[in-house]
């Protein structure tokens, strides 16, 4: 997640909760950290136990720095400035007192966490509504395992690999009901939309890596981009304090 969408990832979560639930979750739920307290667990297990649709997407392994992958993976709404800046996404992500918000751009907002954080691991719980101006709104819990492998590759550089499985739990059992006929549609928007996540992560990692400062030029002229996250940024990169 989505860098989205940590995506970016719960942008995943957003999105399939417009596209109605397949009645038998794609495969078993994922095995949940052992260390997760029982509050935690019992939230996650809600949905990964009684998901509506679950999707499962094996993405394509790119070249890039570990460390910069991990600092958008777990700094989602400083990740979507770099995405709006790129113009590769339109998805907003920001802190709030309680958590962070998201807006895709297209009807769906709400809310989200992340439950876990290991090496190459995250998991990460939303709770979103899509509003439409006709139908009744739409919502929804999804649960969102990002996993990604690293092997080394050449100039301190790594090849990442990452997979992303998603649960999503729709509120309105009659809607459940009524959307059983179309799961094979859901199924399908769902990983695609996952397959447009994983993509999301190798285009920001690589456009990054072929021109840092390039980037980070552009990030800097947002005017609401936090200033200690792109300090963090500039430093990660190794690039001279700018100009003001």
């Amino acid at each position: 997640m989505s860098l989205r969408r940590s995506a970016h990832a719960v942008v995943l979560a957003a999105v399939v909760l417009t596209t109605g639930p397949d009645p038998v979750p794609a495969g078993p739920a994922p095995e949940l950290p052992v260390q997760l307290p029982a509050p935690a667990r019992a939230r996650l297990q809600a949905v990964t136990e009684k998901a509506s649709l679950a999707v499962k997407v094996d993405g394509q392994t790119f070249v890039g720095r570990r460390d910069v992958f991990e600092f958008l993976l777990d700094h989602p709404d400083f990740a979507t400035h770099v995405t709006r800046a790129l113009k590769f996404a339109r998805y907003k992500i920001w802190r709030t007192p309680t958590g962070l918000g998201i807006d895709d751009g297209w009807g769906t907002v709400g809310t989200f966490e992340t439950v876990w954080a290991a090496a190459g691991h995250r998991v990460m719980y939303a709770r979103g509504v899509y509003q439409q101006k006709i139908l009744p709104d739409i919502q929804g819990q999804a649960v969102v395992s990002i996993d990604y492998g690293v092997q080394p590759a050449t100039g301190g550089r790594s090849h990442i690999s990452t997979a992303i499985t998603g649960f999503v739990k729709l509120d309105s059992r009659l809607l459940a009901m009524a959307s059983r006929l179309a799961s094979s549609v859901a199924r399908a928007k769902g990983e695609k939309e996952a397959r447009g996540l994983v993509g999301l992560f190798a285009k920001t990692t690589q456009a990054i890596e072929s021109d840092p400062a390039g980037v980070f030029d552009k990030v800097r002229q947002r005017p609401d981009v936090p200033a200690r996250e792109l300090e963090d940024f500039r430093r990660l990169l190794n690039l001279p304090i700018a100009a003001r």
